[in-house]
């Protein structure tokens, strides 16, 4: 709900009179909405939470900022109150309910071979691009249906059923990082 209400947020500018009435931030805001200042979703957020052990908000400004450079929590307050709301919420709801679990052979293989080309990856930060090898290694480990291949990342990786888009989850959380992570739940780290 929160993307959504930001995506929202954005649209409203470019939008006619009568999309701007239509749309729910002209009620919210009583016809006078604020920009949107969110360049990292909450949901990525969340996840960013999630892998980071952050404690507050400033501790995902970190990788907030590798995403973002131009981004601060001074420029960008909505995206700061949101980091700090995502950390609470982890803490809350999620962190109490995860369950990971041990990658299968398939998955190990996989998870392996991503290690191997994020390694040699000099494509910096582009998470389309990211995105799209997360996917090639998925297609070309027989994964028929590629839901289960990011299934498998989100459980071994982020101890839940279903995560982000995991090219911009790298990008966020950044490559090497993301080895790391994905290093620790072969080793049965996380699942210990």
């Amino acid at each position: 709900a929160v993307d959504e209400y930001h995506q929202q947020l954005r649209a409203y500018p470019g939008q006619t009179l009568e999309q701007q009435l239509a749309n729910p931030v002209w009620h919210i805001h009583g016809g006078n909405p604020p920009a949107s200042d969110m360049v990292v979703p909450f949901s990525m957020l969340l996840n960013l939470a999630s892998v980071a052990g952050a404690k507050d908000a400033a501790g995902l400004w970190g990788f907030i900022n590798r995403y973002a450079p131009e981004a601060s929590p001074a420029a960008n307050p909505q995206l700061d109150q949101a980091a700090g709301f995502a950390v609470r919420y982890f803490a809350d709801f999620v962190a109490p309910k995860r369950v990971f679990r041990a990658p299968s052979e398939q998955e190990r293989a996989a998870m392996q071979d991503l290690v191997s080309r994020l390694q040699a990856w000099d494509g910096g930060l582009d998470a389309e691009a990211l995105q799209s090898l997360v996917f090639a290694v998925g297609k070309e480990h027989g994964f028929e249906n590629l839901r289960e291949w990011f299934k498998g990342l989100y459980e071994v990786l982020l101890g839940a059923s279903e995560g982000p888009r995991f090219g911009g989850f790298i990008a966020l959380y950044g490559v090497a990082e993301t080895v790391a992570l994905i290093e620790k739940g072969l080793a049965g780290a996380l699942a210990a």
